[in-house]
């Protein structure tokens, strides 16, 4: 009977211990170890074009992978091409009167304008010879040799080639000055005005290519040829696949022992076994209520900080919405020591 007594006495000292030291490597697991809950994030861009014209043609389907710089659909330029061709004919022409304008008067210009202004110079000496001649013929004969119309008449033919020698030397004054620096200063901004159109329809016919702006996946095809394109509406949503974080919450009372740059395990139901590296990127400063698609041991009212544990993914086997369980290693804080 004691003997009885002694062997179950040990097994109870036995299983005491083995309880006793199960509960200690738990408190020390739970003290080291932490572990988070959330789902795979990543960032989408909704592409659409900068004009409002027809798709002309859609060149890549959902799920296609495209690169930086890919075209990946086009508008009809029928319209946009033709008016392109006219704005660059203005400008060209403009160009040429600006550059005339700037290089003043001919010489054979300025020639031209002298030797007028000597035909002009000789016309007026002969009309006033001619006009002396009838004078003095009228006065000699006391007007009976000559008519007083005709000494009128010689008079006139001096004062229109008197008009004829102010014009011309004023043409000529011209022409050895040059444009008027205001002349040249409006013709310059008119070309600035053809330039800046035919600026705008360039990039208007380079808007009609829709190009891929980073490496990304096809995730939905919105618009279909022959549908009208506007700013407004996308016709793409792209993926990218890299980086990828999962989007996690944190209770105030662990906050402290995590950091930006901590090492991370990520798990996911789909890959059962597996463990993808990760480390925390960012730990949100605003605190929020706990979503209820995060699945928490606390009350889904208690308040948490978001944090953001990107993931490496070299093989793009995560999709966005996997639920994901993040562990982290980790130390309780040492109590600070009380001033006595």
């Amino acid at each position: 009977m004691k003997r009885r007594f002694l062997i179950g006495g040990l097994i109870a000292v036995s299983l005491i211990v083995a309880v006793t030291a199960w509960r200690l490597m738990q408190r020390d697991s739970a003290a080291t170890h932490l572990t988070l809950y959330g789902d795979i994030d990543l960032r989408q861009v909704q592409l659409s074009f900068n004009n409002s014209e027809r798709i002309a043609a859609v060149l890549v389907q959902e799920g296609d992978r495209v690169r930086q710089g890919q075209l990946l659909a086009r508008l009809d330029t029928a319209r946009l091409e033709p008016q392109l061709a006219q704005a660059e004919a203005q400008a060209a022409a403009q160009l040429q009167i600006v550059k005339r304008l700037r290089s003043g008067s001919r010489p054979e210009e300025i020639a031209q304008a002298r030797a007028n202004l000597q035909a002009a110079q000789a016309d007026l000496a002969n009309a006033r010879q001619q006009y002396e001649r009838w004078k003095s013929a009228a006065e000699i004969s006391a007007g009976r040799a000559v008519r007083q119309q005709d000494v009128d008449n010689a008079r006139t033919a001096v004062q229109v080639a008197e008009a004829r020698l102010a014009v011309v030397q004023k043409t000529l004054d011209l022409a050895i000055a040059g444009p008027r620096l205001e002349e040249i200063n409006e013709n310059e901004a008119r070309l600035k005005a053809f330039e800046a159109q035919a600026s705008v329809l360039r990039q208007q016919l380079k808007d009609a290519q829709l190009i891929a702006p980073v490496d990304a996946v096809i995730r939905t095809r919105l618009m279909e040829p022959g549908e009208m394109a506007s700013p407004q509406r996308p016709v793409f949503s792209l993926a990218i696949t890299d980086p990828k974080w999962v989007r996690a919450f944190i209770s105030e009372p662990d906050l402290g022992k995590i950091k930006p740059g901590m090492p991370a395990a990520i798990v996911v139901d789909s890959f059962a076994g597996r463990r993808f590296d990760g480390w925390i990127g960012f730990i949100s400063p605003v605190a929020e209520f706990t979503p209820k698609t995060v699945q928490t041991e606390e009350l889904r009212t208690s308040l948490v900080y978001e944090v953001r544990v990107f993931v490496k993914d070299p093989a793009d086997e995560l999709r966005l919405g996997m639920p994901a369980s993040v562990y982290l290693q980790v130390k309780d804080r040492e109590p600070e020591a009380r001033n006595e």
